[in-house]
């Protein structure tokens, strides 16, 4: 947790386009066990905010020769001349002391949205170079992060032997290619397996799941790290 005097902040950033979803409503688990113990809690969710996910030339200042978006990443945080929505999340996300990344397991990996938000946000002279470097010199250096899912597939298909092979080797890429990557320190995935084929009671159940594993999470004043 933060090593001030204030409240903790953790930063949800939901990426799923049904408000009424079960990846949705574990969020809003999560977020209030959070809220319970004693965190300040900020939702960013792409869907609602019409999030624009492609990192293109337009959102930066005219360059003359070939468009290289880190390069250019550099020169915005340089200039001041980031992007206002970006530098808005990228204010978000440097404040928070606990990231939490939503979303439903889309062909292994982030739905779209999610990954233009980590495109766009995560800014090369902001995050990670500059005057950082990269994993434990990397600007967020100190804060956590987790994982917060759900799959199509059961829990069987993602193990050892699985249909599918282990969950761990699907995230792998996202806990060490982008959180671990910018300084975060990566707790333990909570992931639901196939709410879709649950009925309702295990639905609810499953919720209760959550909320007890973030709960433990929050309780935790070492957020203990994988």
């Amino acid at each position: 947790m933060s090593t001030s005097e204030a409240a903790p902040t953790a930063l949800f950033v939901h990426a799923h386009p049904e408000p009424h979803s079960f990846s949705t409503a574990q969020m809003a688990t999560a977020a209030q066990a959070l809220r319970d113990a004693g965190y300040r809690v900020d939702v960013l969710d792409l869907y609602a905010d019409a999030w624009a996910p492609a990192l293109s030339r337009e959102e930066f200042a005219p360059a003359d020769g070939p468009f290289k978006p880190q390069a250019e990443q550099m020169r915005a945080v340089e200039d001041g001349t980031l992007d206002a929505t970006v530098k808005a999340h990228l204010d978000r996300l440097l404040a928070a002391d606990l990231l939490v990344l939503s979303f439903p397991m889309w062909w292994f990996s982030l739905p779209a949205i999610l990954k233009g938000w980590v495109d766009r946000v995560f800014v090369m002279g902001g995050v990670f170079g500059g005057d950082f470097g990269l994993f434990g010199d990397a600007a967020l250096a100190g804060k956590r992060a987790m994982l917060l899912l759900t799959t199509g597939g059961p829990s069987e298909s993602f193990r050892p032997g699985g249909a599918f092979g282990p969950m761990d080797d699907f995230l792998f890429h996202i806990h060490r290619g982008m959180l671990e990557f910018v300084g975060y320190q990566v707790l333990d995935p909570v992931v639901t397996y196939g709410p879709a084929r649950m009925t309702g009671q295990e639905r609810a159940a499953a919720l209760e799941a959550v909320r007890q594993s973030v709960a433990l999470i929050a309780a935790d004043s070492k957020l203990s790290v994988r």
